[in-house]
């Protein structure tokens, strides 16, 4: 069976998750609304231009998890869902995917998002695999640190073989769709590299290649 390998945010989501959940956040007045949005926006905006400090990065995102129980984030997560993540997938999106679960692929989401705002959205698209980024737990409480590797840029690819080293399989026949120039390392490894409604930089890239462009919105 050959993997079909799906970036998340603004590929599978009309959006970001990982944004949103600050949003959300903010929104309901669980963190300092002004400095967090001001962080929130100034790391998405690295994140597109490209000079994004992961770690630096991560250590913003994941303060939220250490400051509440996981009985409270679990509880936002399912506010969450509701408001922020059903209205950004679209029947597109849920089509890709029949796709190629009607073919027969192995479905895996891979993501820079943390595995505790991504996991439940892999769900709701029926993705049983996921590889993310994993935030750090001791005695059933996130510590606000990271666990292994970022799951971003060349990261993808170091996590993406150790995922394949513990499932067995190779990327013969291997498709990758992501709307990012951070995704060009696994971009160019797979066999089926797609675009999806892609940044300049991908942009360029997809055309150089003669990569399909495809839009999910």
């Amino acid at each position: 069976m050959a993997l079909a390998i799906f970036d998340l945010d603004n590929t599978l989501l009309r959006g970001d998750s990982d944004y949103a959940w600050g949003q959300f956040l903010i929104e309901q007045h669980i963190v300092d609304g002004e400095a967090y949005e001001r962080e929130n926006q100034r790391y998405y905006d690295q994140y597109r231009a490209g000079t994004l400090d992961i770690f630096e990065f991560l250590a913003f995102t994941l303060r939220p998890l250490a400051n509440h129980d996981r009985a409270s984030l679990d509880r936002w997560h399912q506010q969450f869902m509701q408001q922020k993540i059903l209205p950004m997938i679209t029947p597109a999106t849920r089509e890709l995917v029949d796709m190629h679960r009607t073919a027969g692929d192995t479905l895996v989401v891979i993501t820079a998002t943390n595995s505790f705002i991504t996991r439940r959205i892999a769900a709701e698209l029926g993705i049983p695999h996921l590889i993310a980024t994993e935030p750090e737990i001791v005695d059933g409480r996130f510590t606000g640190r990271v666990s292994g590797t970022p799951c971003f840029r060349e990261g993808k690819v170091q996590r993406l073989r150790e995922w394949l080293a513990v499932h067995g399989g190779d990327l013969k026949g291997s498709w990758f769709y992501s709307d990012s120039h951070n995704d060009l390392p696994l971009l160019r490894l797979v066999e089926h590299p797609v675009a999806v409604n892609p940044d300049p930089t991908l942009l360029q890239q997809a055309q150089a290649q003669h990569w399909p462009v495809i839009t999910l919105q």
